[in-house]
């Protein structure tokens, strides 16, 4: 099966009918790639597997993505890119690396994606809170941290969505404090199977029902050595 097939199949068992969105990915891939001898932007250095692990994984959140959605800690642009390739929702890549932002910035021209914009920022440091309906984050760090970077930046009543491996109950449960104290509530956790692969993976879902403490988000070293 070529990366043109996994995709469009993957993305036909999502229901996601986007047949632009197949050359994009594919030149995305392309340019990840070639990038990424020069700079460490992935672990993942075959085409094929850039299908399944980094777009068909992500493509798993585009229901999810709608009005204004931050991607904290996008990386080389996972979840954020392929959203803004699968949706109309506005999307903020947010990264504190300048280079990534740089290179994100150079990959939005190229592939025309004009509901996305990389910015280079700490999501501790970034302000505008309350801004956005969803916050994403996919492999940063424990679910505890996570929520303290992400929930600040939620709306009432939207969301903060955590991609995580398919063994995160525990992580979750030790999270639940913190995600109480920054205004959210554990909606629960969905796992699915990656598309055209065997892979386990897990969203977890946090509503924000409370604005949260101006005292949050706190410096990150402090977030680190003192998780809530």
């Amino acid at each position: 099966m070529t990366e043109r097939a996994l995709l469009e199949a993957g993305l036909a068992e999502l229901g996601l009918n986007h047949p632009q969105a197949v050359d994009r990915f594919l030149e995305f891939s392309a340019l990840l790639l070639e990038k990424n001898r020069v700079m460490n932007l992935t672990a993942i250095t075959v085409s094929m597997v850039v299908v399944t692990r980094h777009f068909l994984e992500c493509a798993v959140l585009a229901p999810y993505a709608k009005g204004r959605v931050v991607d904290v800690g996008c990386g080389a642009g996972f979840p954020g890119v392929p959203l803004a390739i699968l949706t109309d929702a506005e999307i903020l890549l947010l990264d504190a690396l300048n280079k990534r932002i740089a290179w994100l910035q150079e990959v939005l021209g190229a592939l025309q994606i004009r509901n996305a914009k990389a910015v280079h920022a700490r999501a501790e440091e970034f302000g505008h809170r309350g801004e956005f309906d969803l916050a994403v984050s996919r492999a940063v760090a424990r679910l505890q941290i996570l929520a303290e970077l992400s929930l600040p930046l939620v709306r009432v009543g939207g969301y903060f969505i955590a991609m995580k491996t398919d063994d995160c109950a525990q992580e979750v449960e030790e999270a639940r404090n913190a995600v109480e104290v920054l205004g959210g509530t554990l909606e629960g956790i969905h796992a699915y199977t990656v598309p055209q692969t065997g892979l386990r993976r897990s969203l977890v879902l946090i509503r924000k029902t409370a604005e949260t403490s101006e005292k949050y988000p706190r410096r990150f070293a402090k977030i680190s050595a003192k998780p809530l």
